[in-house]
């Protein structure tokens, strides 16, 4: 009876020793083939034929260029594909134009407006003569009086005829204090007054010319009806000459009042338009300011390119346009001589 009970727990030890052994060989088994990938998988990572060719192709070809910015929009959406148009064209027109560019455009018809780098500076040339008109008829607005006979005269030289010995005289008659009193009170923080006597030096922004011309024709504080009429009033009278730039593409029925300006600055040349385009149901703004071109009429058809663009899609249908100006034999002298050692100040 003893052998047996001895014998029966050996005969149940050697079996759970197998069972053990068994266990352990088929663990390795198992992960064995689990860390082996599958032959599906392996062909899976490999890329689709239709794949390579895409990448070859697209190595191969040039890359699409991309959409332009939007550089107009329309405030209510409700135009939204004419800004769209303006921006392509707009951006068609700059392309390959070594010019530095700053513009802006407002159209009240249709909430249109446009705006590229509308904060970078640049010298105003004579643009500035219409601040300088500004700030005396605000000077003598606050004080009650009418332009005197002599003013008259001055301020449709320096307007209409671009007079630099005018717009000295009336830069030094109305004074630093009254010229800064009127930016402020217009809102151009951004515009600085040129040093000095050199009033072509003062730094102006697009934005701020967008300011200014909306004082000149909107009901404000700033300037009454009847000085802000005056003032349109010179600008619509601007010589033949002088009427470049903004004009480009215009109605021929629709009134543009104008100021350019022109400056080697001090070899690259500056070349400015703004405008205040009034009548036929119309009423818009544009302001194109340009630097680092190679000579004036460069410059002149920089200018031109964009307002033919904003002026053609803002009056749709109109065939009686205002044509690009081709040079005069004035193209070329400089709006007003600047030292060159002040010209990049």
């Amino acid at each position: 009876m003893r052998s047996r009970h001895t014998r029966r727990p050996l005969a149940v030890l050697a079996a759970g020793l197998a069972l053990c052994l068994l266990t352990a060989a088929v663990t390795r088994a198992l992960t064995v083939t689990a860390s082996t990938p599958p032959t599906r998988t392996v062909r899976a990572s490999a890329p689709p034929a239709r794949a390579v060719a895409l990448a070859s192709a697209s190595r191969q070809a040039p890359q699409a260029p991309a959409a332009p910015a939007a550089i107009c929009t329309s405030a209510t959406g409700k135009h939204a594909k004419l800004a769209a148009r303006m921006s392509r064209g707009i951006a068609a027109a700059l392309q390959g134009r070594s010019s530095v560019v700053g513009l802006a455009a407002a159209d009240t018809r249709t909430g249109v407006t446009c705006r590229f780098h509308p904060r970078r500076h640049f010298h105003s040339a004579s643009i500035v003569k219409v601040i300088i008109l500004g700030a005396l008829l605000r000077h003598l607005m606050a004080e009650h009086r009418d332009l005197s006979a002599d003013q008259v005269t001055l301020t449709t030289e320096m307007i209409t005829e671009s007079s630099n010995s005018a717009a000295t005289t009336l830069w030094d008659e109305v004074g630093r204090r009254h010229l800064q009193r009127f930016l402020n009170l217009a809102k151009m923080t951004r515009t600085t007054l040129g040093q000095g006597g050199y009033w072509g030096l003062t730094r102006v922004t697009a934005h701020d010319e967008m300011l200014l011309l909306r004082v000149l024709k909107s009901s404000n504080s700033v300037l009454d009806k009847p000085s802000r009429a005056y003032a349109r009033s010179l600008m619509a009278d601007v010589i033949a000459s002088q009427r470049w730039g903004v004009t480009a593409g215009a109605p021929a029925d629709v009134t543009a009042h104008v100021k350019n300006g022109w400056l080697p600055d001090p070899v690259l040349w500056v070349i400015n338009s703004i405008g205040l385009f009034t009548g036929r149901d119309r009423n818009y703004r544009i302001v194109v300011l340009t630097r680092d071109n190679p000579d004036m009429t460069y410059g002149v058809d920089t200018v031109q390119g964009v307002a033919e663009v904003i002026n053609r899609d803002l009056n749709p249908g109109v065939t009686d346009v205002v044509a690009p100006s081709a040079p005069y034999p004035s193209w070329g002298i400089p709006d007003e001589r600047i030292p060159a050692l002040l010209s990049r100040s």
